[in-house]
């Protein structure tokens, strides 16, 4: 008799069941995928650098690699130019730069360069680039001076904000910029340039200008004359003495000092060669002796 072999039974069995329905579970499949792999590398990464010369061994890898990348020629500055700056600042900028080409690019810090370009006094602005062919391009900004400060510490140039452009020897090398002075003065250069503009009429004659008790300005001029200007307004105090100049030849009289301060009462101070003269008048009037 010929024998029959058993059904199968389609069914799943219950582990496989299980195990089919715990596949679809997200979290079980990110787990198997991701997990499981995860875990593999971290344990074996672990495993390898517990080993100190592995580390070394790797942190050598990486150098090395790091710095086959960082020197390759497309990465290279040969060198530096510089647009904008004098001779005389650019030789300052390199100096305070002091880079030593070739150097990779991933060298050079370009935020603190500028910073130390810009903290030089001729310096306003700067501006720096990698540009292609290996070069460190550097664009200034210089700052011009449109005055000379005399201060405890000597001559100084100064731009029209204030700042410090450059030290000064002696004044005779700038002879074509105003001479301010006094403590105090820098801060005030543009209310000092329109005083010089409003004294156009006597610039010939002008000395520079003195800041006194860091309140006002002194007009200095030839022959030892002083013009004290008044705290507010000193233009106009500046015009009318002009005016009373161009009218009556005030300054060509043998007075020392006009002051100002006081627009309502002006006073002219005379020289001492004249006011012994005048006292000599006073004694041959009064019936005294002139000796």
């Amino acid at each position: 008799m010929r024998q029959v072999a058993p059904r199968r039974d389609p069914a799943p069995s219950r582990a496989a069941y299980r195990l089919h329905r715990l596949w679809l579970t997200p979290i079980f499949r990110a787990l198997l995928r991701i997990g499981v792999p995860t875990f593999v590398f971290v344990f074996s990464a672990g495993a390898y650098l517990s080993d100190p010369e592995n580390r070394v061994e790797l942190a050598e890898t990486v150098i090395d690699l790091r710095r086959s990348i960082q020197e390759r020629p497309e990465f290279m500055v040969q060198m530096l130019a510089i647009d904008g700056a004098s001779t005389d600042v650019a030789d300052d900028i390199h100096e305070v730069l002091a880079v030593d080409f070739p150097i990779s690019s991933f060298d050079l810090d370009l935020i603190a360069m500028r910073q130390a370009v810009e903290g030089l006094d001729a310096v306003a602005e700067a501006e720096l680039r990698i540009r292609p062919g290996g070069i460190l391009n550097i664009e200034v900004a210089e700052r011009q001076p449109v005055a000379v400060w005399r201060s405890r510490q000597g001559l100084d140039l100064v731009d029209a904000e204030g700042q410090r452009v450059a030290e000064l020897h002696a004044r005779s090398e700038r002879s074509d910029l105003p001479l301010i002075a006094g403590q105090g003065a820098s801060d005030r250069v543009a209310e000092a340039l329109a005083i010089f503009a409003a004294a156009e009429p006597i610039a010939d004659r002008i000395r520079g200008l003195l800041r006194v008790g860091e309140r006002r300005w002194t007009v200095v001029l030839d022959r030892g004359q002083q013009i004290h200007l008044p705290e507010r307004d000193p233009i106009a105090a500046l015009e009318q003495v002009i005016a009373l100049d161009h009218a009556q030849d005030l300054l060509a009289r043998d007075i020392s000092v006009v002051d100002m301060r006081n627009v309502r009462r002006p006073t002219v101070r005379i020289n001492s060669a004249a006011l012994d003269g005048l006292r000599q008048v006073r004694s041959v009037h009064e019936g005294g002796v002139v000796r």
